[in-house]
């Protein structure tokens, strides 16, 4: 005989003059077991954190909707950085020799507009500023003689500096200097004040990247790249300048051309280096070595979000949401602001302000057990 009850079966088997009687479990019905199992997964999932892998490859997609020129805006970004360059330098030639106080004042201007000038070289190094290749490379040339950045040595460094940023092993191909604390007491004490001179603000901002600019990128030495790979890049430019810069010369005089193209050229060196340091030089950055790094992970939280004010931004071409560019570099510069409001997970990553920015300056070393950047007053005391 058979008894079912609603957790149990009780079957009676007969044995003779006995029974023999036998309790099975019910077993759950197919649908009602697969219910359970979805929300037990669920469950598990809800309580297991999201990785930096996991959370950085979703937030890659995000970004990969924002990749790809958009042409109006690209030739509306050209016409309103070069048409008011040629203008502001305009009014300095015709103030250099009798108010040159108003000179200096219009560098100014005419600096951030030169900034801007770099990004567009920039993007179109990344083939990201217009769809065609053979418009970003003539643009990108076109910007180099007003930037005095080789365009094809800076396009091929600068793509080293992607591939590598954040990877300490591989470092030095378009990057500050940047030593680990275990490096850095190796160093003699001549080598120790050198470096401490090379990351002082004053000489690096103040000398270094102008230097970089103006004499360096000259020269087809002192480059991450062999000398036989960049020649070529830089003889061309180099009579482009010559080109370009003659005439003026000749029209104004040598004097006066170097009056007002020097500061114009100082300021935004110096602010360019200064948005290129703070860009990936800030406490909690990071750095692997390359059996651990990963190349969107090191993207996305080696990178800052410099949020600065909209003229600043507009000046700047958006460099600042360098995190995202990072991500995904193919996309332009004007696209980089949408992306960002699109995503307000993005607002929150590496955020510096102005003022935040500016006591970066004494980070100095990466110390790799504490994992953050250090001033020399914070190094470890010696066991």
């Amino acid at each position: 005989m058979c008894y079912a009850t609603a957790a149990t079966v009780r079957l009676s088997i007969p044995q003779g003059d006995k029974a023999l009687n036998v309790n099975l479990k019910q077993p759950l019905q197919a649908e009602g077991r697969a219910d359970a199992l979805v929300r037990e997964r669920l469950s598990t999932q809800e309580a297991m954190p999201e990785t930096d892998k996991q959370r950085v490859r979703r937030l890659a997609a995000h970004c990969q909707k924002y990749r790809g020129s958009v042409p109006r805006l690209a030739a509306l970004q050209l016409l309103t950085t070069i048409v008011p360059l040629i203008a502001i330098v305009g009014a300095m030639f015709a103030t250099v020799n009798h108010a040159y106080w108003a000179t200096l004042l219009l560098a100014l201007p005419a600096a951030g507009l030169l900034v801007r000038a770099f990004i567009i070289q920039h993007d179109c190094g990344h083939g990201s500023f217009f769809a065609s290749r053979a418009l970003n490379d003539f643009v990108g040339r076109a910007m180099s003689l007003l930037t005095l950045a080789p365009y094809g040595l800076w396009r091929r460094e600068h793509a080293q500096h992607h591939a590598t940023s954040g990877n300490l092993d591989r470092r030095g191909a378009g990057d500050i200097k940047t030593m680990t604390v275990a490096e850095y007491r190796k160093l003699s004490t001549l080598a120790k004040l050198q470096y401490k001179i090379y990351r002082h603000p004053a000489f690096l901002f103040g000398i270094g990247v102008p230097a970089y600019f103006v004499i360096i990128q000259r020269l087809p030495w002192l480059h991450s790249l062999a000398a036989r790979d960049a020649w070529k890049s830089v003889l061309a430019l180099n009579l482009g300048l010559v080109a370009l810069y003659a005439p003026l010369c000749y029209a104004f005089g040598i004097a006066n051309v170097l009056w007002v193209g020097l500061p114009v050229l100082h300021i935004a060196a110096a602010a360019g280096g200064w948005l290129f340091f703070i860009q990936h030089q800030f406490e909690e950055t990071t750095w692997e070595q390359t059996e651990g790094w990963d190349f969107q992970v090191a993207a996305l939280l080696g990178s800052s979000y410099y949020d600065l004010p909209k003229v600043l931004n507009w000046f700047t071409g958006n460099i600042g949401l360098h995190h995202i560019h990072h991500l995904n570099s193919m996309i332009p510069n004007y696209r980089l602001m949408g992306c960002l409001e699109a995503s307000p997970e993005l607002k929150s990553i590496n955020r510096l302000t102005l003022g935040e920015s500016l006591r970066c300056t004494r980070l100095k070393l990466w110390d790799e057990e504490q994992r953050r950047l250090i001033g020399f007053d914070e190094l470890p005391a010696t066991t």
